[in-house]
């Protein structure tokens, strides 16, 4: 069960706009990337919580990921709380990742900010031996992972670290549109209530964000991450 990358999203579609090109370009380098969905999406406007269940099954065939599932937290209305985060805490424990990644600090959306200190405080406590979970029958053991960053997402977040996606752009896009009911698509553009993210324009914000992270590293996209913590490199001809 052991992933190199768990990556957390509060919303089915959250992790393919804010850090699909980086899980496609780690998995392409041989590494294994899990992705726990928090909620169904079920507040959504458009579609149902069953058709974000086959778009998000949908999605990690494009990505190839090796594990995906969903916590079925109440969307809108999950805590940070003991409840919540002994759930995220078996899943910690349970792909024992190096790497995690969540939700921006703060958002439009006021879940992907709870998600992201739902998930922080998580990470520290999954480390506690003294907090006991179980998995199929069977205690786990405490396990803290070595790094956690934040994807950006709908607000401008300056951030810590880019990472250059460009030869992963197209099959990013073809992650997010897979969500066909959620973003624009010719085939859907007219059914169901319109709303922010289905909007043309929508698409073309999230590759404007791409563009200028990338501008900054000398590429064409790229995605931001940010950290609670100072990152180190082994030399200074690491960074770009």
């Amino acid at each position: 069960m052991k992933v190199d990358i768990l990556v957390f999203a509060v919303h089915p579609d959250d992790a393919e706009l804010g850090c699909c090109g980086t899980i496609l370009k780690h998995i392409a380098a041989g590494k294994k990337v899990g992705l726990v969905d928090l909620t169904r999406g079920e507040l959504g406007t458009r579609g149902t919580a069953k058709i974000r269940d086959e778009e998000a099954a949908d999605s990690a065939v494009l990505m190839g990921l090796h594990a995906r599932e969903n916590l079925g937290m109440r969307d809108g209305f999950f805590q940070n709380d003991e409840t919540h985060q002994m759930q995220i805490i078996q899943m910690i424990r349970k792909y024992q990742p190096e790497i995690i990644l969540c939700n921006a600090l703060a958002d439009r959306h006021p879940d992907h900010g709870r998600a992201s200190g739902l998930v922080s405080d998580s990470v520290f406590l999954s480390g506690l031996p003294k907090i006991i979970t179980e998995y199929h029958n069977e205690n786990q053991q405490a396990h803290r992972p070595k790094l956690l960053l934040h994807y950006i997402q709908d607000k401008y977040i300056k951030p810590d670290i880019v990472i250059d996606v460009t030869e992963f752009w197209d099959k990013k896009m073809a992650c997010v549109t897979a969500f066909k009911t959620q973003f624009f698509t010719a085939e859907l553009q007219s059914e169901g209530q319109q709303t922010y993210i289905s909007s043309p324009d929508f698409l073309h914000i999230l590759e404007g964000r791409a563009r200028e992270f990338g501008k900054n590293i000398g590429c064409k996209f790229a995605e931001g991450f940010t950290c609670d913590r100072i990152l180190g490199v082994t030399s200074l001809f690491d960074l770009h």
